[in-house]
């Protein structure tokens, strides 16, 4: 199943962001077999993200949560909201991301 995972960051805490970051992305790059595409969602260009997003292939909700807590930026205490929705994909063509 694919799921879109929505994530709100808690105000003010850039810092956890930051000191996060290369662990973060690691930790996405080595789950890269479920976590299909992340990114981080911002206001405008340059701004400190408000949190991000995920399309994530797995069998169930649960086990979308299950993976989301042993992120770096979940177990650092940046995450105010996570949203896990199932998504259908309806567009079958690549686009250059």
């Amino acid at each position: 199943m694919l799921f879109a995972v929505l994530f709100t960051d808690k105000p003010g805490r850039g810092h956890l962001r930051t000191a996060n970051l290369d662990a973060h992305i690691r930790w996405v790059e080595g789950h890269g077999d479920m976590v299909l595409v992340a990114g981080s969602l911002r206001v405008e260009p340059g701004m400190v993200p408000k949190g991000g997003l995920w399309i994530v292939e797995a069998p169930s909700k649960e086990a979308v949560m299950e993976l989301m807590e042993t992120d770096p930026f979940y177990t650092c205490g940046l995450r105010e909201q996570v949203e896990v929705l199932h998504w259908s994909k309806a567009l079958d063509r690549k686009v250059p991301v």
